[in-house]
């Protein structure tokens, strides 16, 4: 009885914080305010970033997969973000910067690895562009999101990733929260059938806006997890039976995403899997690909004419969906692809140097826009997208340096790959150095058609990604160190 007086004696402010809040929380639901409740929970963030920005950046990409719009919150705002993603992320670049000026720097050799000057480069070049922007302040909250998407995701990852174990920590991360995302909308596409096509575009959502960028980050992932199934040399019989049931979800969620550009994406890096194994030389491929452009070049009449020809349009059926993908005639999803390139292509040749200012196509687009191009998913609102590349939206928003400035961040990202599979000295490292590559990769080729990289999801990936390539780089291809067995990593 004493030890039970002295605890409260001694917990007494504790007590009163308690009491003090049952008492608000209490009044504040009798007159319908039910925020409180969320203060303690804020206040545990906070102090959770303050004492472990590793610990706080693992929180946010475990929340990524389930950040949903503040429009889809609070519509009719002039501004759009990621909750609860970009607000810590928002605050992980502002500790970020407290911490430089208190004298905490991220190490020099990731500050000045050729990745990372590529990437400044486009981040200069997006700050130019967005004070002669036609939309300053859609391009500074644009650039805004560049910036903590690359501190967060990229500098930061880079260098909590000396430690090899965080490497797979970080993708873990993304990967266990994104399956109980794929759970639900399976479950709820099959209370409206697998094979209902249609249905696939809406049952991703409030997580994702449509199932194309939900098809991007599966194919990105799963060659990541086959990787991350060879790298792990101790698995009982049930932690093997853990992955095939990974592997074998995220296949089935692939193929009832019905995203043509995932299938795409996976059948190409295949291809390229075939090529890195084989070793085959660089003047070889380079050869075979002149050759195959000039056999294209001439071909492509017929090819068009062909493609012209096909009326297959999008099906629940397999095949049949496959089929569409070459349909330019009667397939509104390809034709609006066209339309939104053709408009891109236009606004850079008004503005071919300093563009339209980032983020902003989906605003500027609309006049560019031919009449006998549009579809009857065109739009003149600005609410449907935008240009559906990561190559043509830069163009026409950046002018050509915006283009080439990406262009150059994704051949640097994939030399870097190659170099630290090829001189890599453990077998581990060799396999998920590739599998991260080849994830890169399938966002690349999807790049052609979509672009996603203003959003958390996609971010949180191919910023990852770099960085795993370059801590590789920098840290860990000529050390033996050898992985955990999957539990206890898990634990760590």
């Amino acid at each position: 009885m004493r030890f039970f007086q002295t605890d409260i004696k001694e917990n007494y402010l504790v007590l009163l914080v308690g009491l003090v809040f049952v008492i608000l929380n209490t009044l504040l639901i009798y007159f319908e305010v039910y925020y409180l409740p969320v203060l303690p929970i804020l206040i545990a963030v906070i102090w959770l970033f303050f004492t472990s920005l590793e610990k706080g950046l693992f929180l946010i990409v475990f929340f990524v997969p389930f950040s949903i719009p503040l429009s889809k919150v609070i519509p009719g705002l002039p501004i759009d973000m990621f909750l609860p993603t970009e607000p810590l992320l928002a605050g992980v670049m502002i500790l970020y910067f407290l911490k430089y000026l208190n004298g905490e720097r991220i190490d020099i050799k990731i500050l000045r690895h050729p990745l990372s000057l590529a990437i400044y480069f486009n981040l200069a070049w997006l700050f130019i562009t967005s004070i002669t922007s036609t939309m300053p302040l859609v391009s500074a909250k644009f650039l805004l999101a560049r910036v903590w998407f690359i501190i967060a995701f990229y500098l930061l990852a880079a260098q909590i990733f000396k430690n090899p174990k965080r490497i797979r920590q970080y993708l873990w991360a993304y990967i266990i929260p994104f399956s109980i995302i794929i759970l639900y909308v399976l479950i709820r596409h099959s209370t409206h059938g697998l094979n209902n096509q249609t249905a696939s575009h809406w049952v991703v959502k409030p997580f994702y806006n449509d199932h194309t960028s939900y098809g991007a980050m599966l194919a990105m992932l799963l060659p990541v997890i086959i990787a991350l199934f060879l790298t792990y040399v101790k698995m009982d019989v049930g932690q093997r039976i853990l992955f095939f049931l990974f592997i074998g979800l995220f296949i089935a969620a692939i193929l009832f995403s019905y995203t043509r550009a995932a299938w795409v994406s996976l059948m190409a890096i295949f291809g390229l899997w075939i090529v890195i194994k084989l070793r085959i030389k660089l003047g070889f491929l380079i050869m075979a690909g002149i050759i195959f452009g000039g056999i294209l070049l001439s071909a492509w009449p017929r090819i068009m004419v062909k493609m012209e020809q096909n009326n297959q349009t999008s099906s629940g059926e397999i095949t049949e969906h496959v089929k569409s993908i070459s349909n330019v005639r009667n397939d509104d999803s390809n034709l609006e692809r066209l339309n939104r390139w053709n408009s891109a292509i236009r606004m850079f040749k008004e503005k071919p140097f300093f563009g339209w200012g980032p983020g902003t196509y989906q605003f500027n687009y609309a006049p560019f826009q031919i009449s006998h191009e549009k579809t009857s998913i065109s739009t003149n609102t600005g609410k449907r997208g935008n240009a559906h590349s990561e190559y043509l939206g830069p163009l026409s928003e950046s002018g050509g340096l915006g283009m080439i400035s990406i262009l150059i961040i994704f051949a640097v990202s994939i030399y870097t790959g190659l170099k630290v599979y090829f001189k890599s000295k453990t077998k581990h490292l060799k396999t998920l150095s590739l599998g991260v590559l080849l994830g890169l990769i399938t966002y690349y080729i999807h790049g052609i058609l979509n672009n996603f990289l203003d959003t958390d999801k996609a971010s949180a990936l191919v910023w990852g990604y770099m960085a795993i390539l370059v801590a590789i780089d920098i840290y860990h291809m000529n050390t033996e160190e050898e992985p955990h067995d999957l539990a206890t990593e898990l634990k760590k």
